[in-house]
């Protein structure tokens, strides 16, 4: 199958079934996506909207951030991975924001990598979500759908790889939406151990399940 075909399989399935996908991560407001994305590192989105209600009561704005601590921060966040090294993170984000950038987020994936604790994926859905900008976040779950599916080569090995591999064929349009369908996917069907192909609509255009489970089913 060519690529091209596959992806516009992929685009017919989702923009028919699940057309307005929306990340799982509680927020009111860019800043609070901002913290939650950064507190997401490595956790999971269950775990920071069970930690981000009693955060933003106690922080609301980036000024009340920078103005904190990072030994306060951590009691709000003691729960999730790496608690000591987000809480300078995000101490260090709030007070760039309010003495570089007038406590607003910015809307450019350069100037977010300036903020502490913000690397190119969590900048990719900030400008995403936020802003409806063609980006493309490549998380674990992305990482691992796009090329289990066939969309990039299995040689497509780093995150940017599989960024540039994704950009080429997704409509600018589609793009923070084929995000959120990577993840949801990944994160219910196409689980890392034992992926859930006798469940997934998607097996027809896969190109794992067409290698390893369909070779396997006609083998036995």
């Amino acid at each position: 199958m060519l690529k091209k075909d596959r992806f516009k399989l992929f685009l017919d399935y989702f923009t028919r079934n699940f057309p307005e996908p929306e990340t799982e991560l509680h927020y009111r407001n860019p800043y609070e996506l901002l913290v939650a994305v950064i507190l997401s590192a490595q956790c999971t989105d269950k775990r920071i909207n069970l930690v981000t209600p009693l955060l933003f009561e106690r922080f609301p704005d980036p000024q009340s951030l920078a103005a904190s601590n990072v030994e306060e921060v951590f009691t709000y966040i003691k729960s999730v991975s790496y608690p000591n090294n987000k809480s300078k993170h995000l101490i260090g984000m709030a007070r760039m924001l309010v003495e570089h950038f007038n406590s607003e987020i910015p809307a450019t994936v350069e100037e977010l990598q300036k903020l502490p604790g913000v690397g190119r994926k969590t900048a990719n859905v900030v400008v995403s979500v936020v802003y409806n900008q063609p980006a493309m976040a490549v998380d674990t779950h992305v990482f691992r759908v796009s090329r289990r599916l066939g969309l990039v080569p299995m040689t497509a090995s780093t995150p940017l790889a599989v960024e540039m591999g994704l950009l080429k064929y997704l409509p600018k349009f589609l793009v923070y939406k084929a995000h959120h369908w990577l993840i949801l996917h990944g994160r219910y069907i196409c689980i890392a151990r034992n992926p859930k192909c006798p469940e997934c609509p998607l097996t027809s255009f896969c190109k794992y399940f067409e290698d390893n489970v369909k070779t396997g089913l006609l083998q036995s």
